[in-house]
């Protein structure tokens, strides 16, 4: 396949379907005997960063509406009691039946602020439908404890930037440092309602709690593909809460809230099929630590500390993208969850276009 200067920036565009900083490789045709003129690669962008960085031409605006559709099913058997044989079991078994469906219609504006500097912004719209079964066949084999939740509203607004480190001339890779923020103008979830016992009657649209992420992407093109890695750390600031989740004769309190930071990792390739169409194969991985909260009984005055386990949520990227003209792209992603913590299927559907506007 022959390969040109417009294949190669089709393949590095839709690397920012997974975090990635699409730097298109210049031309360096010389006269025969004449020593090429080192000059800096400028960054051409088709569409959104995840976990990355992305660089917009200086002056150019990109506006990108997003879908994004994500399907997590749980099936759970507990047992608690004695076994007395491998074969003989006293005690009760629970079967818990979970499906979780999340909607997020979202717009991010992309601005090339400079060469090497560009500013993002993105605001999410929520939608989130749980469905829980529990059955407790000790109890009564036809007892079933259904609960549908659900809540629609706005979610956590994100402020990023992502600057180019080096130059990347002489084959060398290419460095971007990014920093996002993501606020907490969803209902985070201890903003939504609960009954007397604590029990949630809607579902959060947000963290509630305030993170700062700092990361660094490497771009190795090498037509008609271009790899790419990204490493980053999400700080999630503790807050205090104060908030009573409980009435009656146990009343309790929540004090401090420490969410669990987070390290995320992303690597893959993205190749170039045609000067329209591409594809990028991929896999990101995220280790979230531990949750500790502080709960106070105000009857009793005792002050309880409990961690929540870690989580692994790791997920295999597929992508594709066809070039509509040259200001707009359509850009298609599909995640695949491979950890028990990560939801089974996200479905992405961005279709970025840009302007100039100084």
């Amino acid at each position: 396949m022959k390969c040109n200067k417009r294949n190669l920036s089709q393949a590095i565009g839709l690397l920012s379907l997974f975090g990635s900083v699409p730097i298109l490789a210049q031309d360096t045709i010389q006269p025969v005997g004449q020593e090429p003129e080192e000059r800096e690669v400028q960054p051409d962008v088709q569409a959104i960063a995840e976990y990355g960085g992305v660089l917009t031409p200086k002056g150019r605006l990109v506006l990108e509406p997003e879908f994004q559709y994500s399907h997590e099913s749980i099936n759970r058997m507990t047992f608690q009691g004695v076994e007395v044989l491998s074969t003989l079991l006293i005690g009760v078994f629970t079967a818990e039946d979970v499906d979780r469906d999340n909607y997020t219609a979202a717009l991010t504006g992309r601005l090339g602020f400079t060469d090497r500097l560009e500013l993002e912004m993105k605001v999410p719209y929520v939608y989130r439908d749980e469905s829980n079964r529990v059955t407790v066949s000790e109890v009564d084999p036809d007892f079933t404890l259904d609960r549908e939740l659900s809540n629609d509203a706005l979610g956590d607004i994100e402020l990023a930037a992502h600057y180019q480190l080096n130059r990347g001339l002489n084959g060398k890779p290419y460095f971007i440092g990014n920093l996002r923020y993501k606020s907490t103008t969803g209902e985070g979830p201890f903003d939504i309602r609960r009954n007397s016992a604590g029990i949630p009657l809607e579902l959060s649209t947000g963290t509630g709690f305030h993170s700062i992420e700092p990361s660094i992407t490497m771009l190795i093109p090498s037509a008609p593909a271009v790899y790419f890695a990204n490493l980053g750390y999400v700080f999630h600031l503790e807050d205090e809460v104060n908030q009573q989740v409980t009435q009656g004769d146990d009343d309790l309190f929540i004090g401090d809230v420490d969410p669990g930071d987070a390290v995320r990792l992303s690597f893959g390739m993205a190749y170039s099929i045609n000067p329209r169409s591409s594809f990028t194969l991929g896999y990101k991985n995220d280790f979230i630590g531990k949750t500790k909260t502080e709960y106070v009984n105000n009857t009793s005055g005792t002050i309880t500390r409990v961690s929540s386990n870690t989580l692994n949520v790791g997920s295999l990227l597929l992508g594709w993208s066809y070039q509509l003209n040259p200001d707009v792209s359509l850009n298609l992603g599909l995640e695949l969850g491979i950890t028990d913590d990560a939801p089974d299927t996200t479905l992405t559907l961005r279709m970025p276009f840009g302007m100039d506007v100084f």
